[in-house]
């Protein structure tokens, strides 16, 4: 999963240096160009750098407070009544393209606006309160004058927190708040922050590890400033946050645990389902596709089984991968190495399956030990070539005895190549698109490529045994057991047991993991939809293209004409794959 936060709708810009468009005598081109400049004004494009967005937004935190809110909403709206207006006529492919694409962003914000998410700006793992705990994960500070404006992005937090409180404080009012066992974990991670020790605090690590071209007493210097921050203006913050969710927001927690029980929960929900998977499919819909998958799936972990010479029924199998010591690593440098082995065993086939690579490359990482406990296995940290940031493949190195060896090729080839790492460097290293084309994250898309870059494993002959074909099969089924567990909390009013079963029948993945992909889908409503929905559709085009084509479909151009214009509604992308197939089949 690439580290798109379930409040990232909330953070969307602070410049509202908006440009005027003289739409009466400019052509669609010039008319077009100045939509995109104004929404990319407003934010257009995703305000962390640490996901891929703009590098000037590492210096800067994000307006939400709802004046704020208010002022972009308006904004938004009358780019949308300009661009619907100009139409499509007398654009090139790529223009419409852009055009299209900006106006899906552009409903999609507004509808979202209607919500008012800010008043939710924090989940089970993720949040207002760690997003700059992100930001500071592979910062590399250049000199002496980004070390001050680090420095002063710190002093600045106290707002940052006192705004999100506020945002927060106003969804207890009005009925929009994180269910008890989410409020609970937040209070926790809260906990654990406020207290870490100041020598371990990360959001020093990028003044510690300042160049040595800096004089040494200046960096002593500035560690010693960046100290200070944290002490008087971070710490006095954080504290402020514990004692807003110990007294005010956990003891009105939602009980139940379905947003479709919040205000204006089932209009909601339904939203969610459609944003994230970017369909208009209906949640019961996806629910029995979640079932229908489920079913296929185990058939082919019985073969596999099989085919490891167990001789037990699935559960037992199941049950001796979850114990068996030879499928665990004996130390976070172990897991790390591994990682990094399979890493670079993908990388060997990525020529022979892409026809484009991105420049940018990608390191394997821990995930910081601040914020592990309660943390996914494993996340993707976008990087930024303009600011000598490489991307970063996070792992989750804590409690070794829940994080299998034979999961572990499914998960890098998701969230580093060929999954993540390769679609949004792609993404960013588009030339001749807008900014805000470059950042864009529809989830179904993104999501959906990860997964089908487990599927694509197999062909790329990453999966060296039974052992470790198994563990893509339980990743696969651990996401088709999301739909059924996503739509059966927040729309079927599920208990987190009737969710929980699916994934201890049917796959292999950990105790620890199964709680905290429990906790993030009661958290983050709609937004495990997207990892199916988005597989099925890119296999049913390549299968589509396949059988088209037959001996004149390649594979590596298939990859490409999915990448190379980044990331897509699944409408759009399916129109693209088969304007391609007919160019090959020479029917255009």
């Amino acid at each position: 999963m690439t580290r798109i936060a379930p409040w990232r709708a909330a953070f969307v810009g602070v410049c509202f240096t908006a440009l005027a468009a003289s739409a009466a005598w400019a052509g669609p081109s010039e008319t077009l160009t100045g939509l995109v400049t104004r929404f990319e004004s407003l934010g257009g494009g995703d305000e962390d750098p640490d996901s891929g967005g703009p590098a000037q937004a590492r210096w800067r935190l994000p307006d939400v407070t709802p004046a704020a809110d208010a002022a972009r909403l308006t904004k938004l709206k009358a780019i949308r009544e300009e661009l619907t207006g100009m139409g499509a006529s007398g654009l090139s492919e790529q223009e419409a393209l852009t055009r299209e694409l900006l106006l899906w962003t552009l409903n999609d914000r507004i509808e979202a606006a209607g919500f008012d998410e800010s008043r939710m700006p924090f989940s089970s793992d993720g949040g207002f309160d760690v997003m700059m705990l992100y930001r500071a994960s592979g910062l590399r500070l250049k000199d002496e004058g980004e070390a001050r404006r680090w420095i002063a992005l710190l002093n600045r937090m106290p707002d940052w927190y006192a705004v999100n409180i506020e945002n927060a404080r106003r969804g207890v009012k009005t009925g929009f708040v994180q269910a008890v066992p989410t409020a609970q974990t937040v209070l926790e991670r809260a906990q654990r922050i406020a207290g870490a020790p100041l020598a371990e605090d990360p959001l020093l690590a990028p003044l510690r590890a300042l160049p040595t071209s800096i004089p040494e007493a200046t960096r002593a210097a500035l560690v010693a400033e960046g100290e200070a921050a944290v002490t008087a203006k971070v710490a006095p913050a954080r504290a402020s946050f514990v004692k807003f969710m110990t007294e005010e927001y956990a003891p009105r927690a939602a009980k139940s645990l379905a947003a479709s029980d919040l205000t204006d929960g089932k209009r909601y929900y339904a939203f969610l389902a459609r944003r994230h998977t970017t369909t208009t499919m209906t949640p019961d819909q996806i629910h029995d596709i979640g079932q229908a998958e489920v079913a296929r799936i185990r058939a082919r972990m019985q073969e596999t089984m099989k085919a490891a010479g167990f001789q037990g029924d699935l559960p037992a199998f199941i049950a001796m991968l979850r114990k068996d010591p030879r499928f665990y690593a004996t130390s976070r440098q172990q897991l790390l190495e591994k990682a990094s082995e399979i890493a670079k065993r993908a990388d060997d086939q990525l020529p022979a399956h892409f026809g484009v690579l991105p420049r940018l490359t990608y390191g394997v990482r821990p995930v910081p030990a601040a914020i592990e406990k309660g943390y996914t296995t494993g996340r993707y940290f976008g990087g930024d070539a303009k600011v000598g940031r490489a991307g970063g493949l996070m792992i989750n190195t804590s409690e070794l005895d829940q994080r299998p060896l034979y999961e572990l090729p499914a998960l890098v080839l998701h969230e580093g190549a060929p999954g993540h790492h390769i679609q949004t460097s792609l993404a960013a290293e588009q030339t001749g698109a807008p900014d805000f084309r470059k950042s864009l994250y529809f989830t179904a898309f993104g999501e959906g490529w990860g997964l089908y870059s487990e599927w694509l494993g197999e062909e790329m002959g990453i999966y060296r045994d039974p052992y470790e074909l198994f563990g893509r099969l339980s990743y696969e089924m651990w996401r088709a057991c999301r739909l059924v567990a996503d739509t059966g909390i927040h729309w079927k009013h599920w208990t987190l047991d009737q969710a929980r079963a699916c994934f201890t029948d049917n796959t292999a993945l950990s105790p620890v993991n199964i709680e905290v992909e429990l906790k993030r889908y009661v958290s983050w409503p709609g937004q495990a939809l997207a990892y199916k929905v988005g597989e099925l559709k890119i296999l049913e085009l390549r299968r589509r293209a396949e059988q088209a084509l037959g001996p004149r479909f390649d594979e590596r151009a298939f990859h490409d004409v999915v990448l190379l214009n980044g990331s897509l509604p699944l409408a759009v992308l399916e129109r693209r794959v088969d304007a391609w197939i007919a160019e090959r089949n020479g029917k255009r």
